[in-house]
């Protein structure tokens, strides 16, 4: 086994062990090479090349995102570490364990006009749980280190030593507690590929203050309030799979008196549930009875749990139909998305619900009435589906009918994720999308890592432009043969079609739309990946019959959509729903 010969470098490497990070992403270069040198020739540690900064820390941030424990992104000086900033972003508010480790040129290049070289003390600051600044050993490279002693670097060795192992430290118990991403910059001067077989430190053991469980006060009050109230709304948010328990979800779902609406990337399924919620709320607010339905769903209680919401429609229609309470359900932190948070409970969402549930459920008709309304928009979409043409609508039902079971289902942001709203997902898929920041980057790296460690195969389901922007995405030697990419090619960012300010204009079509005529056929062949294109429901039908066969190959299959249809067939789903209430 082999180290490199700067302490400070031994003990990132060594503290990562002693607190059981294993997993190292690396982007190429030579300032990180003491780093890169110390993981690479350690047999406890799994590293991975990604050249690309940004897709390598979202390709970090999938895969921590499926073992729920800290990954590692690990990069040279300069603007390397600002390419990070997207996924750091991301891991802060998905709540994923995200270790950044920039490696630095020394305190006195800074700022000089040195190459590769910007301030990167604490740039991350605002976004990660803690930014762990390591100091500059003196007793490396003395000779060039001592010209500047006095200057900046007036510690000793054994000082900056002990002050190193507790920054580092502290960084990764705060990752580890709190799930969220964290920055180590570490400088080095030169030379940086000198070896020892033996290091110069010693790691103490992790030693880890124990996490007090937070304590509710007075589950009587909130018992009180849940056991009184005719109209609960529970609106679940980004979720793991599967964890939530089985006999929470049927006490809830038994309830009249619980409106239990969820989202696809909430993974939790029952009969009794409302997915869709788009589907009831659109028609309601294009209907002439419009105050008195909103005044009908409005809860007395509303409780919230899991990440970000994607619906734009429930979040306007609980700031303006506010409840009496709102209760969000949280160990870690709770948002005020609706303007009307009264209180969090920091307990984890099945400790509160089966406290809850204990006593026998409030007559209500709250669900009973808003299940005739889900039943009628269900059997309402049937017959719409049989009289469009094929368009992003059509081919999204027929995607999600034909997903296998046991997938894990990766989507894109922007058009992607907001269409498989519409639709139910099967039971036994998987469902992850980065709505942390809802941004289009990142989304093919995030999949790609995440389907690394995950037993079943993995799809995307992506538009052009988040595929496009993120096409680096594939540049990399770990993609699985049984990885799948579905591409809905709408020739722009469709989306803008159907948002208000929709013109038929240059301009609009240019920087708004950003209408292209680009295919992802050579990006395929570049890659490895079989390809397959449909541009008609035929088409579709029969390249989803190959798609999903075994294969040696990773595949691409590009869905080309009528551009100026699209927003149109959508729009008119929801006029056509509201016919129906």
């Amino acid at each position: 086994m082999l180290y490199s010969n700067i302490p400070a470098a031994q003990t990132l490497v060594l503290s990562f062990k002693a607190w059981g990070i294993k997993h190292i992403v690396i982007s190429p270069g030579s300032r990180n090479a003491p780093l890169i040198l110390g993981f690479t020739k350690h047999p406890f540690f799994t590293c991975y090349s990604i050249v690309d900064e940004r897709c390598a820390a979202f390709f970090a941030l999938g895969m921590a995102q499926q073992l729920q424990e800290p990954v590692a992104v690990v990069c040279t000086s300069g603007s390397a570490v600002l390419n990070y900033y997207p996924a750091v972003a991301e891991a802060f508010y998905s709540d994923i364990p995200l270790v950044v480790v920039s490696a630095d040129r020394p305190l006195y290049k800074i700022d000089i006009g040195d190459g590769q070289t910007i301030r990167q003390n604490r740039v991350l600051d605002v976004h990660v749980g803690y930014s762990a600044v390591v100091k500059q050993d003196v007793s490396h490279a003395s000779a060039v280190v001592a010209r500047y002693k006095q200057a900046f670097l007036y510690e000793d060795q054994q000082t900056i030593q002990q002050y190193n192992e507790k920054e580092i430290a502290k960084a990764l118990q705060t990752t580890i507690r709190y799930k969220t991403p964290v920055h180590i910059n570490i400088p080095f001067e030169e030379p940086l590929y000198g070896l020892t077989q033996t290091p110069g430190v010693t790691i103490p053991e992790r030693r880890e203050t124990a996490d007090i469980p937070p304590q509710i006060q007075d589950w009587s009050a909130l018992q009180r309030l849940w056991n009184t109230s005719t109209r609960k709304m529970v609106l679940a948010g980004v979720h793991p799979p599967e964890a939530l328990d089985k006999k929470v979800l049927e006490a809830l779902a038994s309830d009249d008196s619980v409106l239990v609406f969820t989202e696809t990337t909430s993974n939790l399924h029952h009969p009794n549930f409302f997915p869709g919620i788009d589907s009831i709320l659109a028609p309601v607010e294009k209907s002439e009875q419009r105050e008195a339905l909103f005044r009908a769903l409005q809860p007395d209680l509303l409780v919230t749990f899991g990440g970000l919401i994607v619906s734009k429609k429930i979040k306007a229609f609980v700031r303006t139909y506010s409840p009496k309470a709102h209760w969000h359900i949280d160990s870690k932190k709770a948002y005020n998305t609706f303007f009307c948070l009264s209180q969090h409970v920091k307990t984890h969402p099945n400790t509160f619900f089966k406290v809850m549930t204990q006593s026998a459920p409030v007559e209500s008709d709250y669900k009973q009435r808003w299940q005739a309304i889900k039943q009628n928009y269900e059997a309402r979409r049937t017959i719409y589906l049989q009289q469009i043409p094929f368009s992003d609508f059509t081919v999204f039902e027929e995607l999600i009918r034909g997903i296998p079971q046991g997938y894990q289902v990766h989507l894109a942001n922007s058009s992607a994720v907001r269409y498989t709203q519409l639709f139910s997902m099967h039971p036994t898929l998987h469902v992850y999308c980065n709505r942390g920041t809802a941004g289009i980057d990142g989304s093919t790296s995030t999949a790609v890592g995440a389907s690394i460690y995950y037993a079943e195969p993995t799809l995307l389901l992506t538009g052009d432009l988040s595929f496009l922007y993120d096409s680096n995405g594939l540049w990399n030697t770990y993609i699985r043969a049984d990885f799948s990419i579905i591409l809905i090619n709408n020739a722009g960012g469709g989306i803008f079609k159907i948002l208000p300010g929709n013109e038929e204009t240059e301009e609009f079509s240019t920087f708004f739309e950003t209408h292209h005529r680009l295919t992802a056929e050579h990006l395929a062949t570049m890659y490895g990946f079989e390809y397959y294109k449909a541009a008609n429901r035929e088409a579709l039908q029969q390249g989803l019959r190959e798609f999903y066969n075994v294969s040696q190959h990773p595949k691409i299959l590009e869905v080309v959509t009528p551009r100026n249809v699209n927003h149109k067939v959508l729009l008119e789903y929801f006029e056509f729903l509201s016919h129906g209430l």
